[in-house]
Order: C-alpha cells, then structure tokens, then sequence
C-alpha cells in the first residue's frame, strides 16, 4: 500500500463524495483533501475492513507534528457530546484520520497555512471489527431480533386489584350512599 493510499467503507466513501459535491462544504481547504482521499482510496465492505484502520466512528489515538497523543472518535459531524470527545470528519484532521491505517501519515495544510504531519497510532476500537467479533461469538445475527416476550402461567393471580380514585380526588359517594 502506497503513502498516499486510504482504505474506505462503501459507507465512509459515499459520505466523502456527498461533502465534495456539497457546495455547501464552507472550507476550502477540505475539498483538495476530499478528492485526494476519493482518488486513492481502496473501497471495500465493512465486513471487509481490515482491523487497524480508521472508520467513522472509531476511536483513534494520532499525534500531530510529533506532538502528544490524542485520542477522538471519527465522527460525521458537529456532534452534542462533551468536548474533546469526537473529531468530525468535517474538519482536515478528522478528514485527514479517516481511512488511514495504524503507522500511517499523512500531510495536510493547517488553518494557519502550516503544513502538518498527522501520524495515526492505533485505531483503539472499530465499530467494524466490533461487529465480526460479536458474530465469531455468535452474540449478534445478521437480522436485528426483536425483544423476547415470556409467558408466565398464572401470573396473573399474583395482581393486587387497582382501587378507582376519581380524578378530582374526592373521596366522596356522595347521598345515594347514604
């Protein structure tokens, strides 16, 4: 796999082609990265992903310019969530992350006109490689099942009778009980 290559989901890739056509996408900068992150990228399923590589939605720890390391989760965007947790794709490190494999680095421009090296450590948790690991287990099938719901015979005797309170809270049956 060459420097410049990233490996993409069908999903992340569609998502990188709907923010280039968006002429909505307000930072210039992004659309160069987006076009080189669609030109190289290799697209495969997500049954497909190899572990390692950076998804939407997955945990990664990165340093940047050799600085410290800092651990986000890849997401689609602005995201109501504590501070520092997530890293939209929105921006040029989170754009720059995502498709990239463990050890990998790329070169993107800041928004001071720096160039910076942003290194991809590890890929902490894949939701990808969550879900192979949940069906080697056989804790997960490929249809959603429904909640079970169980039938208790005679569970029904074992019910308090619900006394009537009127709405309006009294009490009172008034003369007829008299």
């Amino acid at each position: 796999m060459s420097k410049e290559t990233c490996i993409l989901t069908t999903k992340d890739f569609t998502i990188l082609e709907a923010m280039r056509d968006n002429p909505l996408v307000r930072d210039d900068r992004l659309v160069p990265l987006i076009k080189r992150k669609i030109g190289t990228a290799i697209v495969v399923f997500r049954e497909d992903l190899a572990q390692g590589v950076a998804s939407l939605s997955s945990r990664v720890t990165f340093r940047v310019n050799g600085g410290q390391a800092d651990t986000r989760v890849l997401s689609t965007g602005s995201v109501n969530a504590p501070v520092g947790m997530f890293l939209p794709v929105t921006t040029m490190r989170g754009l720059a992350l995502l498709g990239l494999s463990e050890g990998q680095e790329i070169t993107v421009t800041a928004a001071d006109g720096h160039e910076e090296q942003i290194l991809l450590e590890r890929v902490d948790y894949q939701p990808e490689t969550a879900r192979r690991e949940r069906h080697a287990m056989g804790g997960l099938s490929s249809v959603p099942t429904k909640p079970r719901l169980q039938m208790i015979s005679g569970g029904l005797r074992q019910v308090r009778p619900m006394l009537a309170v009127p709405l309006n809270g009294d009490d009172d049956p008034g003369p007829s009980a008299a």
